[in-house]
Order: structure tokens, then sequence, then C-alpha cells
């Protein structure tokens, strides 16, 4: 018997079918292990070693993994062909090792970038041994990335009250946005004038001509300022006589584009179909995965993690001839196209990302596949026949005017272009994102020396445009172009600014938000380096390097860890008022915007006496008056966009009903009609509107998709029972009977299908039925130095930390599943302090709640609002003080540290590991 590893039981199913009897088939979910997420899970002091925790979800699947391979022959290891793919192989094996499962068996990894029964086959056929330096790749990436979250998050709660979180290529990415948002409030709009001649040829045909000199002077687009110049200008033209001085027509080829990667997949995606990247990398996983064909299931993509651009020859030859069966041999260039990756270091020499099958096209499969999935693979199959055919052939004409008005000689220029051939634009033409397309106009047949009569002028003041804010497809481009993060990393990076709150996504543009720009403004005023897109670059340079055995990884953390650790040490001690002063200096044009009347921007609009200045709060910075506590006013730091309630988003397209935008005792809600629409004794339809969508970027299409929610997937195929979608108090979910399962985001709700919703609900339950009345141990964080053992919990009015019978509500500014063990000590010693505990119920609870009602006073030097600063006092009280991250480096239970390469002899039981879904 051989046994082979690879991740989803969906995956397991089908390759098992490949393989025969044989073979047994495993899914180990993702990810077994992980960094623990408290302090000392990398230790720089000890050459970063590493402390592996096996997920407690991951446990039983590696025993059954244990118990298969008694009597077994093999072990194949058949993860994806990725950087992930190959960590998780080796987790996998360093857990059998400790084990001790494996006796003689052999042990083999093997790579496939296709789920078809070729490409498995194949693979099977060309077994190697793991790749000791792409395990290094990925040990080197996780412990820098743990290293950034676990010492600047940390300095940014002590320092920045209200910031979440902070990371390596997170932060970076931030900034892009941030930085584009000062340019355009910097932006100062330039008056320009354009003047365009409608002439005509003898022949009466008419085309239109720019003025582009004058008097043996060229004039560039923003040379013309004012009016008074048009007007001489127009003037003249008014006068002139035309002659055409010159006809310059010149050949001109356009070839197709590579094949996609997972970047430019992304891209395209956000342009054509308007999918968010978290989205498209979702529905192109299912892609992969396959769907049922003929009785088996077949993936339809190659892999879809991938940096490279060339496609196997075996498909260029299939390519080739599709195009000459449905455009004709002229379509199909004479030799194949081969292309090149840009990138400095492909990820690992990935093939492009293709149909597996290129004679399935996409009306053959549109019945088989939802909406979403069916306009992906046919974007990924249009690419793919596009990038194999005949460059396009164009014309590209220029015509240079003379038009004389007395004295005076003035130039006009009109351009076209006429495409000869379409060549792969019969097919496909790429989106762009802000760019103007190319002029597509036709000229009509002139001659040097004909005279043109003039029939129009038009004459038109414009103003200069800011750049423009970043749609989720122009950050992609430009990250890439910048070399920061990698492709498979980039949706993630995306969804996380948004979960944030850092940035916010209307009208599908990404806009800074306040939280996001405070936490960029700290950045760049105290970790300037670690934001900066060229050293962020030259780090993921020297990672790549590390994935090609170029260089030890320990060599990379320690040049890195020296500089960063010295940077934490140098702020420290700094207080949190000088921080607020550097803020208040760097985001002045952002939060003092100019005044109508012209008057002093920090001017106090109450009190007309104080100074205007940026003060922290319980949930982030504010701006209020430096005459508090006399004067009261505060605001925030920049106006409030949300949306007002009764708001009309636009009309319902079945019932024409209006759908309204409403504010309820809980909340914004989105409504169908009103209650005069609807029969006696029928409610109107509502939907609630997720946490991570702003009411005031809401959209009708999206209001549709929430009002048709709870939508029924499919009905299950072994039960006969309907699965049911839907969004819950707790995100977004799927149902069948009396099993749940969450889904990743929100997306996904509106467009999952059956066979991952039957996947997420075989995975549930073979976790096992979820413990009741609160008896879930919930997420493990470590130990309270004295409270013991901390964990997170959801309770009925939200989530909390627990520990020793002391329990503490996790603020509206944290996330629960982000929270880490250094916050969660902070809030139990502020609830014991204040008599939390298994015994204090009733009334000793209500100090904490008044004490959150009340209003902020500031005293002293630092500007700290005075229940904050007994807060802290009860919590010094409580626990020896210690300030910022200087413990950052080596807060380690020497106990507990296992070494990262090889595997460990014993692995800590507590876990808060992720699965790699």
């Amino acid at each position: 018997m051989n046994i082979v590893i690879v991740e989803s039981p969906a995956k397991a199913k089908t390759i098992n079918k490949y393989l025969g009897s044989s073979y047994e088939v495993l899914a180990s979910f993702g990810h077994v292990r992980d960094l623990p997420a408290k302090n000392g899970s990398v230790d720089p002091d000890e050459n970063f070693r590493m402390i592996w925790e096996i997920d407690p979800k991951a446990a039983g699947r590696l025993n059954d993994i244990a118990k298969s391979l008694k009597g077994a022959d093999r072990l194949i290891l058949a993860t994806d062909p990725d950087r992930e793919g190959e960590a998780i192989s080796w987790h996998v094996l360093e857990v059998l090792k400790e084990k001790r499962a494996l006796k003689d068996q052999k042990i083999e990894r093997v790579v496939f970038n296709a789920i078809t029964k070729q490409a498995v086959s194949e693979a099977m056929k060309h077994p190697r041994q793991i790749d000791g330096a792409l395990v290094d790749a990925y040990m080197a990436r996780r412990a820098l990335d743990y290293l950034v979250g676990f010492t600047l998050s940390p300095v940014l709660w002590r320092k920045l009250p209200g910031a979440r979180s902070a990371g390596r290529v997170q932060s970076v990415a931030l900034r892009l946005v941030c930085d584009r948002e000062l340019e355009i409030e910097k932006f100062v709009p330039r008056e320009y004038w354009s003047l365009i001649a409608t002439l005509a040829t003898p022949r009466g045909d008419t085309f239109e001509a720019r003025l582009v000199g004058a008097d043996g002077k060229k004039i560039q687009r923003l040379d013309i300022g004012t009016g008074a110049e048009a007007e001489d200008f127009k003037t003249a033209l008014n006068a002139a006589s035309y002659t055409v001085a010159t006809v310059d027509a010149k050949p001109a080829r356009r070839n197709p584009q590579a094949p996609f990667t997972t970047s430019t997949l992304q891209q395209e995606a956000s342009r054509k179909l308007g999918f968010a990247p978290a989205h498209t990398m979702r529905i192109a996983q299912r892609l992969y995965e396959g769907i049922d064909i003929g009785g088996e299931t077949t993936g339809l993509i190659t892999y879809m993690r991938t940096d490279g651009v060339q496609i196997d020859g075996s498909a260029i030859t299939q390519a080739r001839k599709v195009i000459g069966e449905i455009y004709g041999n002229k379509y199909v260039p004479d030799s194949p196209r081969q292309y090149q990756a840009k990138a400095k270091n492909a990820q690992e020499a990935h093939e492009a990302i293709r149909p597996t099958d290129l004679s399935r096209k996409p009306a053959d499969l549109r019945k088989r596949l939802d909406d979403d999935q069916a306009k992906l693979y046919e974007l990924i199959w249009t690419r793919t026949i596009a990038s194999q055919m005949e460059s396009a052939e164009l014309e590209r004409t220029t015509v240079d005017i003379i038009a004389k008005a007395g004295a005076r000689t003035l130039e006009l220029r009109a351009t076209g272009q006429v495409i000869k051939f379409d060549g792969f634009l019969a097919l496909y033409q790429e989106g762009r994102d802000d760019e103007e397309d190319e002029d597509g106009r036709r000229l009509p047949q002139m001659s040097p020396g004909e005279p043109l009569k003039r029939q129009n002028l038009a004459v038109t003041q414009h103003f200069t445009e800011p750049p423009p804010r970043f749609s989720e497809a122009s950050l992609v481009k430009r990250m890439e172009e910048l070399g920061i993060g990698r492709p498979s990393t980039y949706a993630s990076i995306l969804q996380v600014l948004k979960d944030r709150g850092y940035v916010k996504l209307e009208k599908k543009r990404l806009h800074g938000e306040d939280k996001g720009r405070v936490v960029v403004a700290f950045l760049e005023n105290f970790f300037r380096r670690y934001v900066e897109y060229d050293f962020t670059a030259d780090l993921e340079e020297q990672l790549d390097r590390i994935s090609n055995n170029e260089i030890a990884w320990q060599q990379v953390l320690k040049d890195f860890w020296t500089g960063f650790i010295g940077a934490v040490d140098d702020i420290k001690d700094l207080r949190v008022a000088q921080v607020l002063d550097a803020l208040d200096e760097m985001l002045g044009p952002h939060i003092y915007p100019p005044r109508d009347d012209g008057g002093d921007v920090r001017q106090c609009p109450t009190c007309g006496t104080g100074r205007l200045n940026l003060k922290a709060g319980k949930f982030g910075a504010f701006v209020g008056c430096s005459n508090y506590p006399e004067c009261r006013y505060t605001r925030p730091l920049a106006a409030d966009s949300e949306a007002t309630a009764d708001r009309v988003l636009g009309q319902d397209p079945d019932t024409g009903l209006d759908v309204v935008v409403k504010a309820g005792r809980f909340g914004p809600y989105i409504q169908l009609g009103e209650q005069k629409d609807y029969a006696e004794g029928e409610k109107p339809k509502r939907a609630g509107i997720p946490k991570v969508t702003s009411p005031a970027s809401l959209e009708l299409d999206y209001a549709l998709k929430l009002l048709s929610l709870p939508r029924e997937v499919g009905i299950h195929p072994e039960t006969g029972l309907p699965i049911i979608a839907n969004l819950g108090r707790f995100g977004p979910f799927v149902k069948h009977d009396k099993t749940y399962a969450s889904l990743e985001a929100g997306d996904e709700v509106f467009d999952i299908g059956l066979n991952r919703a039957v996947t997420l609900i075989a995975e549930k339950i073979a976790k096992g039925p979820s413990k009741r009345f609160g008896a879930d141990p919930g997420k493990a964080l470590g130990d309270h130095p004295s409270l013991g053992p901390v964990a997170v919990k959801a309770g009925r009015y939200g989530a909390y930390v627990t520990a020793g019978g002391v329990n503490a509500t996790i603020p509206g500014d944290k996330e629960k599943d982000t929270i880490t063990l250094a916050e969660a000590i902070a809030l139990l010693d502020e609830r014991a302090a204040k008599g939390g505990g298994k015994k204090a119920k009733g009334k000793a609870a209500k100090p904490a709640k008044a004490a959150s009602k009340a209003k902020p006073k500031t005293g002293g030097d630092d500007d700290t609002p005075k229940p904050a600063k007994k807060a802290v006092a009860k919590k010094a009280a409580a626990k020896p003080k210690s300030d910022s991250t200087s413990k950052a480096r080596a807060p380690v239970a020497k106990a507990a540290k296992t070494s990262a390469k090889p595997a460990t002899k014993a692995t800590p039981k507590k876990s808060a590991g992720k699965a790699r879904g």
C-alpha cells in the first residue's frame, strides 16, 4: 500500500480515483503546525530557533495518517507545487518522525501542476526529495512576519492607542495607498486650454486636428494657460488658411500578452469582471480542484499561484490547433510563441495559469459551472488562446497641417490608427486601469499640399486632475512593479487592510482611512526604513535567494533583526505626547484643511481661543481642543463620510421597489420597499450590512445580493437535503441539516458552488460536534503570569478573553482572531483590578460600565486621558511595569524551545496555529 498526502479532501478524493486501489490518499487539511501566537515562538538569541505547535484540529488527522502508515510501503507527499506546499509536506513528515510512525517506508515528494489523470500519473513517475531550500525560504518568511508582527504591533498599541497591527508587507502596501491620498490632498489644479479644429478635405471627408505649434514654437498640453492666450490663437485660426504639410503612415505590430500569472489574473479579473483579488483566488482554487466531467472529477486549470509565463509544449500545440479550427490558419503564427517572466525569481519556475484542456471551450462548460466560475474560466481560456495567436498589424498615420494667418504660421496635427489585420485582437484585448486608449480613429485619404477647409473650432478650458486612487488591480500592479510581496500574497494583504479598517473600497477605488493614515505616519516617523519600497523589495530578493539555495536563512534574519530591534529600542522611552506631536505635524494637511474664511485652521471653532491638536483615545486618534476640559470640542481626524439613513440606492429590477439604506436600533440595514408596498401582515424584506462594508460605499448590485440571501447552493449528493448559504451573526456560512460551516469571506456566500460547499460540510463533520453551553475551550493564546492559561472565546454579548475565572471583553477596535497574548494579559489585568472574576457579579460589573461611558479628560504633560491613567495605574499594581517592547528580543520560555530544523522531539500542547485553505 502507498500512502499519498495532499491538502484538501476534495483533492484527495479525486486523486484516489486516478491512482487506484494500491494507493490511499489522505488530506492534511492545509498546514498542520504553526508558530504559536505568543512571544518567544521565534528566538533571535538562539539563532532564530522556532517553536512549532500542532494545530488541535490537525491532531486527529495526523494520528489517522500515522495509523495508515502501518504496513505501508511508501509515503508520497503530494502537496501543492509551491513554497507553502513544500512546507506542508515538511511539517507532516516532521510530525510523523516525532510520532515514530515511520519505519522502513520509502519517502517521496511529487508535484503536479494540474489535477488531471495524466498530470498526476506522470508526476508519480518522477518523485524527488523535499526541497530544503524552499522549506528554508518558507521558514524565513514565516519568522520575519512573526517577528515584525509581535515586535512592532505592541509598540503601536502603547504609543498609538486604537492602532491594530502592522506587518512587514502589509504596512508598505498601506503606505502606497496613503501616499496617494497625500498626493491628492496636496494637488493644486492647473488651468489649460485646448484648440481642436474640425477640417474637411476637398472630397468632403472630415477629421479633427489639434494645435501643436505657433510662430516656430512647440505647444505642449499645458502651455496655453489662460483664456486670453486661447482667444488670441482662436482669432488667428479663424482667419487662417489650411494646407496639408506632411502625411506619415507607418506600419506597426502589436503582440499578444503572455498567459496569466497570479498577478495578471487578479488584475484582469478586477478590471473586466469586477472581482476582488481574494475572490478571484477562491474561484481559481475551485477551478484547479475541478468539477465532475463524465463521472470523473477533473481539474480545469493549472496551478494558480505562479509567476511563470511559459506553458507546456503540448498545450501550445493544442492552442494552435484550436486557433486554426476557429479562426483559420492565417491567425496561427509560423512558430509557437515563447514568453519569459519579467520577475527576478519566477515562483519556482511554474507554468502560467492555463486550462488543462484547451478543447474545453467556455460555452461547453457554462452549464457545469456557477456564474463567476464560468466567467473566470472564460477569461483564462481566452487569454491562453490569444497568447498563441498572430500579431495584430496596424497602420499609424500622422498628418501635419500648416495654418497661415497673415504673417503668423500655426501648426496642427491629426493622428489616427487603422487595424490592417486584427490577429489576436479578434479574440482578446487587455484591460486598462487609468490610461486612455490609443487613438483608434481612421483618417481620410490626404496628400501633401492639399488645401483643407475649416468647419469648426473648439476652444475648451481644462483643469489638470490629481492622480487617481488605486483600484485593487492597479495596486497589485504597482506592488509587483516595486517588487513588494509576492503575487500569492497580494490577495491576503488587500483583505487584511480592508478587514483592519485601514482602507475602504468605494466605487472600486481604495481610500486610505484615518486609522490607516495614522499608522503609516507613525511608521514613517519612527520606522521609516522598514516601510521604504526599496528596502522591502531588497528583502524580498534576499528571501528569493534563500529559495535558490544561495544564502542561509538565518543570516537574512540576523541582518534584518539587528537594525529592526535597535529601532524599536530607540523609541521605547518616547512619551505618547511626543508621538502625537510628530503625527500632528506630518498629517497637518489632512487633519486641518483650509477654512473657507481663510482663518487659522487650528483655531477651535467652539471656544475660539484654544488650539486644535491630535489626541489619543481608547478607540484611536481624534482632534481635540487644547483648552480641555473647559472646552470639550472633539471631532474625528476627517469629516465622517458615512451615509445617512433612508438613502435610496436604486430600484430592484424584479419588483420595481426602492432599495433603501436605513438606520436601525442595531445599526444600518437594507430594506426592499416600504411597508405600504406590502400586503397587510407582511413585512418588508430586510438584510443586514456586514461590518466590513461601509454604508457610504454600498452600491445597488451588492445590496441586491444581500437581499437575495439566504440562497440554496444545491442538494447534497449523499443525503438529498439542501445546502443553504447565508450571512449570520458571526459571518458567512453554509448549512446542511444541523451542520454549519464558516466561509472564508463575505463574497463567497454569493457564489459558493456545490462541490466547495460539500467539501466544507465534510470537513466540519470530520472535526466533530461543537461543545454546548459554553464548554468550548476557545482559542488558546498562552499563559498569564498568575492566572494560568489564557483563551479567546465567543460569548453571547461578543468576544472575550478568559483566564483563571477572570473574563474581559475584547474592545471593538480589536479583533478576536488577531488578538495576542500581550493584549489579552493587559485586558485581564485591567478587569481584575476592577474586581472582575468568578465571584464578581452584579454590582461589581458596574464600575467598568461607567468607566466606558466616561468622557475623556486630559491632564499632565502627556495628554493621556485621566481614566486611561487610572487604568494604567491599576494595571501597574497588578503587574510589574514594562515599556514598549524592550523584552521583545527574548521573552522566551527556554524549556519550551525546539529547533526549526530538524524536527523537534516534543511538541507543546497549546496551539494557536492556522490552517492553510
